[in-house]
């Protein structure tokens, strides 16, 4: 066996683990499929009587009952059809549910480290193409292959038991066929593997276009996008075009060594010691075998096709499940922490990179106290709420709350305890209330979700719309401005009433009128509670118990406005720049 077949087989092996369950629908399945074998046989053998009986009057019989055998076997056949192709869709849409049902639950697992390494559209075109691929292999080409299959067993038994001495040639074109289908299924694999990376490819191409539409438009982008996505289309029709000449190339040649078998046959018909030894019926029977092995053959070698194609998607389905989740071996949850916060001396590098984005940070923030960080875009700010929120880890040194490090912690019980608003607001394709509520269940009355939404000035606007609170927003909140918006992510926060809060550009988007409103709600929101603030305005952080400089990871300045204010140094600089633009 080649290492690409016993792939296969492992591949194989693993997919049945997902059919466990439904083995009625297999039973059913394979009982339809031997059926219409057993069926096509029967008629086939059928040919036998009506010739040296029926036709030959030695049974007229034979001529009486063979219109009800027809309408008979017909029937069952049909039946037989519906029975194994209803049965293994059923088995095969089970186990695409279940596929996408895992890679879903599986990627909401994954660390934001592994996101940043994929795009989402290749990750889209898993869940959608690589599902429907492995659908196709499970439901349609497995009957195919399988009803097929057991014709041509049945169609032998029935040669080798009329005439074993013809029906041996067989066995001297089987090996070939079978050398040439194994070569095949090789160059259909790979193939495979390629039109799933040309997908992906397509998936990003499309994604990107639809969520930049305005900037396409805005920079006269349209030609160069449709270049990108004709390049990698043309990418698919190659690989779809080699696909089909590998078929196309494949069946001829395993039929014409089919042929073979039957063109020796008839050579030796013509040896009356040969002749002697069977009656018209029986050689009918075989040469009408053999002419009826073409059919199946040909099925098999093109639904070999897609069984790859499913087998390749499976490859692909199964590296994702095969991903390491993120780590969450902590065993010390707390039902509400004070809100201390320490880092303490702590270095990160991005994967990939030599420059580290944290260079030996240390800093603590009492409970209830708030600490601003700011530094020029790139400098770190983020990246600090992003280790505290565990959102990446590898990090060297420890981060600590209330004494306890955040890896001692159970993943959902730290995230429990913040409230986080980022720069990048995504609003989920729902109404105002339940993205307010998110993922919160029952827990918030509408009377709390009203009062989360006044404080965050957000029932300004959402009381001028017809639905109110039940306004859809449309994907990512494609209905509302970037300031309703954030606002919308501030009410969030507040209802979630975390004892530790953490603002990441959370006015940026908003007008001066706004900023003045959210200012406002933010600063009532942070009492009694820790609050980390990353800022570009700096009269947003005036009243921060104390200010961090960052600087291409390092703190280079460190206390309160007033303090930083005073001395020539880069936050002066800063103030000075921005109460000069103002």
């Amino acid at each position: 066996m080649t290492q690409l077949t016993t792939s296969s087989f492992v591949t194989f092996k693993r997919l049945l683990e997902y059919v466990r369950d439904k083995k009625l629908g297999i039973i059913g399945g394979v009982i339809g499929m031997l059926g219409y074998a057993a069926v096509d046989a029967t008629f086939l053998y059928s040919l036998k009587p009506l010739l040296d009986e029926g036709l030959t009057g030695k049974n007229p019989d034979v001529l009486t009952y063979m219109p009800i055998f027809v309408l008979v076997i017909i029937t069952a056949r049909g039946l037989a059809a519906f029975m194994s192709s209803y049965c293994m869709a059923w088995v095969g849409n089970h186990v695409v549910m279940k596929l996408q049902r895992a890679v879903f639950n599986h990627l909401m697992q994954m660390p934001v480290a592994f996101f940043d390494k994929n795009s989402t559209g290749d990750l889209l075109s898993k869940i959608t193409y690589d599902c429907n691929q492995v659908a196709n292999a499970a439901s349609n080409s497995l009957v195919s292959i399988f009803r097929e299959g057991a014709m041509v067993v049945a169609l032998l038994a029935m040669m080798f038991y009329q005439s074993w001495q013809l029906s041996l040639i067989f066995f001297v074109v089987g090996p070939v066929v079978g050398f040439v289908i194994n070569k095949v299924s090789k160059r259909f694999r790979g193939l495979g593997h390629q039109i799933q990376a040309a997908m992906g490819s397509v998936t990003t191409s499309s994604e990107q276009m639809l969520k930049g539409h305005k900037e396409v438009l805005m920079f006269g982008g349209q030609s160069l996008e449709q270049d990108k996505f004709a390049d990698v289309s043309n990418k698919v029709r190659r690989q779809n075009m080699k696909m089909i000449s590998a078929q196309a190339i494949s069946v001829p040649v395993i039929q014409f060594l089919a042929s073979i078998a039957l063109a020796f046959v008839l050579y030796l018909a013509t040896f009356p010691q040969v002749m002697d030894t069977l009656t018209p019926g029986t050689f009918t029977l075989i040469i009408s075998s053999m002419f009826a092995l073409m059919k199946p053959i040909k099925s098999i070698t093109q639904v070999n096709n897609e069984i790859q194609k499913g087998l390749a998607a499976c490859d692909s389905l199964f590296a994702i499940l095969d991903s390491d989740l993120e780590k969450d071996s902590g065993n010390k949850p707390i039902a509400r922490v004070k809100g201390q916060i320490a880092f303490n001396q702590v270095t990160f590098h991005y994967q990939g990179k030599e420059k580290p984005a944290l260079d030996n940070i240390s800093f603590s923030v009492e409970a209830g106290k708030s600490i601003a960080l700011v530094g020029r875009s790139g400098s770190g700010k983020s990246t600090i709420a992003s280790i505290i929120t565990r959102f990446y880890d590898g990090i060297e040194g420890d981060v600590s709350i209330d004494g306890q490090s955040i890896y001692d912690f159970p993943l959902d019980n730290l995230r429990s305890q913040m409230a986080y608003v980022s720069q990048k607001v995504h609003l989920f394709d729902d109404t105002i209330a339940n993205n307010i509520a998110y993922a919160t269940g029952d827990n918030y009355s509408r009377e709390q979700i009203i009062a989360a939404a006044t404080t965050a000035h957000a029932m300004e606007f959402i009381e001028q719309f017809p639905d109110g609170l039940d306004t859809l927003v449309g994907e990512d909140g494609v209905m509302l401005s970037g300031g309703q918006r954030q606002r919308i992510a501030i009410a969030r926060a507040l209802l979630r009433d975390a004892p530790i809060l953490i603002l990441d550009e959370a006015t940026s988007a908003l007008d001066t009128e706004s900023e003045r409103h959210i200012q406002a709600a933010l600063e009532a929101l942070q009492k009694d509670r820790t609050s980390i603030v990353i800022a570009h305005r700096l009269s947003t952080i005036e009243n921060a118990d104390q200010i961090l400089v960052v600087d291409q990871g390092r703190i280079i300045e460190q206390g309160t406005h007033q303090f930083l204010s005073q001395h020539d140094g880069v936050y002066a600089s800063l103030v000075k720049m921005q109460t000069a633009a103002s």
